[in-house]
């Protein structure tokens, strides 16, 4: 058996294996919590004066109920290196409270104005639906992961992780206009119409904004993935141009076409586009894979790792089943811990690939932050071996 090499010095940086808070972000995000919050119940308070309280109610529980299960499933495709909590939630939030806010203001002033200019209220509407909508509501929902992307590089790696930031915003910003939806069909169809509005937003179309915004996490994660000068500018820019493309047809079959033009669009537009993006996001988890084994080879031939932890954390059958395993032998905390060393060395194999990438701050200490990521996965593997 290979004898593992010895350690650097203890690192000058600490990688830690539980959540820190620090003062001054809590400070931070409690204040942007409060805007936030403040925006959403604006919205909330304009939805509740258009549709009733009764109505606003019966709106809020039937939109927020399927939540948590599209949740779950978008955040079970981040397989490899889970995303921070705080920036899940940050997207989802930003999603539900701000984006929604601004589309409602930006969309009803441009309805006003058409309305006012062409004295047609259907003018109007079928302005704000298929231009207006798709432009600000794309953009709305887009802002956050260009915030993320610039501001916070070593968590956005690439693809998968612009899908689920993506995904996440998408699914904020739909579930607050579903509450106007359902609130508007319940105050003026009844249960009936409440029903199939619930049938067809809720259950033949809810991915619909996902998709739509995903697009724009996509260029935005080839981006980050090249180092072609031409990609990294134009990639974002196509990905927000085709999302708001998309969510325009998407508008318009409706506004313009009816029901059966709007169900031959959802057929031959929407579901090939869904199956498109299942096999984009495929893809992109074996690239996560291969970089998972590529940055920790070194790991393996030095001893650090076994040959069975190489192979487990470098698949994703084998991270689920190690997972298992460590359920079975030593309960939640022997899971809690086996995840949180794949994790960390997912992690430290994504650190060495933006490093080699060139992908990091300039103050950014990339030996020292090498050694504090081996420093935490050593530790963990100790815990892991000892059990």
């Amino acid at each position: 058996m290979t004898t593992p090499e010895p350690f650097p010095p203890a690192p000058t940086i600490v990688i830690r294996t539980s959540p820190q808070i620090s003062a001054i972000r809590l400070i931070l995000a409690l204040v942007a919590i409060l805007v936030a919050l403040f925006l959403g119940l604006l919205v909330l308070l304009v939805i509740g004066i258009e549709t009733g309280p009764v109505a606003l109610m019966l709106g809020f529980v039937t939109a927020t109920i399927p939540v948590p299960i599209y949740i779950s499933l978008v955040l079970w495709i981040d397989r490899y290196e889970a995303e921070p909590l705080w920036m899940l939630a940050t997207a989802f939030f930003w999603g539900a409270l701000v984006a929604t806010f601004f589309a409602f203001l930006v969309n009803t002033t441009s309805l006003g104005i058409v309305y006012s200019l062409t004295s047609s209220k259907t003018g109007g509407e079928a302005f704000a639906a298929v231009i207006s909508a798709p432009i600000v509501e794309e953009t709305g929902k887009a802002v956050i992961l260009f915030i993320f992307f610039f501001a916070r590089k070593e968590e956005f790696d690439g693809v998968i992780d612009g899908i689920v930031y993506a995904s996440l915003s998408a699914l904020g910003f739909a579930m607050t206009e579903n509450i106007l939806y359902y609130g508007k069909a319940a105050n003026e169809g009844g249960g009936g119409a409440l029903t199939l509005v619930l049938i067809i937003r809720g259950f033949f179309a809810p991915f619909s904004h996902p998709l739509f915004t995903s697009l724009t996490g996509i260029g935005l994660g080839l981006a980050r993935q090249s180092n072609n000068i031409a990609i990294k500018v134009l990639t974002p820019i196509v990905g927000l141009l085709m999302a708001i493309f998309m969510h325009s047809i998407w508008n318009g079959s409706a506004v313009f076409g009816g029901g059966p033009v709007f169900v031959l669009t959802y057929l031959i537009v929407m579901v090939p586009a869904f199956i498109i993006l299942l096999v984009v996001i495929a893809l992109a988890l074996r690239r996560e894979g291969q970089v998972v084994r590529e940055f920790l080879i070194i790991d393996l031939q030095r001893g650090v790792l076994t040959q069975e932890e190489y192979n487990q954390v470098g698949s994703i059958l084998g991270r689920m089943g190690s997972s298992f395993n460590a359920f079975s032998r030593s309960g939640v905390k022997g899971w809690r811990a086996r995840k949180r060393f794949n994790q960390l060395a997912s992690e430290l194999a994504f650190h060495r690939s933006r490093v080699a990438r060139g992908v990091h701050s300039a103050k950014q200490d990339c030996v020292a932050q090498e050694a504090a990521y081996l420093h935490a996965l050593q530790t963990l593997i100790n815990e892991l071996r000892g059990r």
